[in-house]
């Protein structure tokens, strides 16, 4: 486990706080509040740890989880608070992690949930490995992605309909697997999507006519079970299935 940085206690220190306040005489009080003030400068110069602590926490359990015999995880050390210095993980300049690059990295094993717990993640790249299992419906707590490219694995399962909110989402790649059922409706929600291809997989049901799905080409949908465009009042969306 990564080793958690020492926080004061804060409990504690506002009782205390609150204590002396009461009973100092008012000419004092302002050297309690600047007390008051240093502590909480403290706080937040700490704060950027603590969220990486949390990061670097969710990405040591999927480093749990995969199996890598080209050691491209070899610098990613639980023993490190900050993930922002392990290979294929960028951070901005607050040390949340941005980015992580993995595709084509000779990986496999699968996705947990704690993948979900990267919050300021915009970038998820996989492709191109042996990745298999399900999606974790936990994906769909990263708001603030951009690109979710997964093509070229071994996925299976359906989409998750969590991904109708990452409501900032781009590019989602998820071909090339074995992905089976039908192609969530939530997704036509997206409106900021203008790339998505799950061709070759065993989806099933009709292909949505909806949002952004009016101008995708048939060719991000080949080589799977679907029956064409969805007939809306004719036939179920997941007629087929």
């Amino acid at each position: 486990m990564t080793k958690k940085p020492n926080t004061p206690p804060l409990l504690p220190f506002f009782l205390a706080l609150a204590l002396a306040i009461s009973s100092v005489n008012p000419l004092k009080k302002w050297l309690i509040f600047y007390l008051l003030s240093v502590f909480l400068s403290l706080l937040l110069s700490i704060s950027p740890s603590l969220s990486s602590n949390s990061e670097g926490n969710a990405l040591h359990a999927l480093r749990s989880r995969l199996v890598d015999p080209t050691n491209a995880l070899q610098s990613w050390d639980p023993a490190l608070v900050n993930p922002c210095t392990w290979f294929h993980v960028v951070c901005d300049s607050n040390s949340h992690v941005t980015r992580l690059d993995l595709g084509n990295s000779n990986i496999s094993g699968t996705l947990g949930p704690e993948l979900g717990q990267l919050k300021h993640l915009k970038y998820l790249e996989l492709y191109r490995n042996d990745i298999g299992g399900k999606i974790p419906k936990e994906l769909g707590n990263l708001k603030n992605l951009v690109s979710m490219d997964m093509y070229g694995n071994k996925f299976e399962g359906e989409i998750p309909k969590s991904f109708a909110k990452l409501k900032s989402l781009i590019f989602l790649r998820l071909n090339n697997n074995k992905l089976s059922g039908s192609i969530p409706r939530e997704l036509t929600t997206l409106k900021e999507l203008k790339v998505f291809d799950v061709s070759n997989n065993d989806l099933c049901g009709t292909i949505p006519v909806d949002g952004p799905f009016a101008s995708f080409p048939m060719e991000s949908f080949v080589n799977n079970r679907l029956n064409g465009p969805e007939l809306k009042g004719l036939v179920p969306y997941d007629f087929g299935c």
